[in-house]
């Protein structure tokens, strides 16, 4: 059953069973969400978005058109997606950048992600951390700009010494 918040306004009807979605979020009317999802409050979802299945999205985050989120990801509080690498008021020019989350992969508070970044399965992206290129699966990455500092393996962080 899909649990859906009276104050939240749905207008997806592309939404997975056992997803919960609390009060003050919006969610597009193309914008699809796996199942067993848990979309906290005051999250924004646009049109062009795909969500996996088992997916958390914690408060204050806004998914903007062209984010892919799949499978088992965790995107923490006030996590910032972007699209356009050169925004303007008004851009007739706007030149849409797709952004992918992989599977398994977690993306702390505050961070931001810029536009068109892949962020490999399970790799960990550390709070505040600004991801300005892409980062490879099974790698943990923190800092502005964010730098590799270490490696996953078998669940195990291996953090290196710089």
């Amino acid at each position: 059953m899909i649990k859906i918040h009276p104050l939240a306004d749905v207008q997806s009807e592309s939404i997975g069973e056992d997803t919960m979605i609390w009060q003050f979020c919006v969610i597009l009317k193309n914008a699809k969400i796996g199942k067993n999802c848990n979309i906290n409050c005051q999250v924004l979802i646009e049109n062009d978005v795909v969500i996996g299945d088992n997916v958390t999205i914690k408060p204050g985050v806004q998914v903007w058109d062209g984010v892919t989120i799949e499978d088992n990801v965790f995107i923490g509080p006030n996590v910032t997606f972007t699209n356009d690498l050169y925004p303007k008021s008004k851009n007739t020019e706007f030149e849409l950048l797709k952004t992918t989350v992989k599977k398994g992969a977690s993306i702390g508070a505050n961070a931001t992600i810029l536009a068109g970044i892949t962020i490999g399965e399970n790799a960990l992206v550390g709070a505040g951390s600004v991801v300005t290129k892409d980062i490879p699966s099974d790698t943990v990455w923190f800092g502005n700009p964010a730098k590799q500092k270490g490696t996953i393996n078998n669940g195990k962080i291996s953090y290196t010494n710089d």
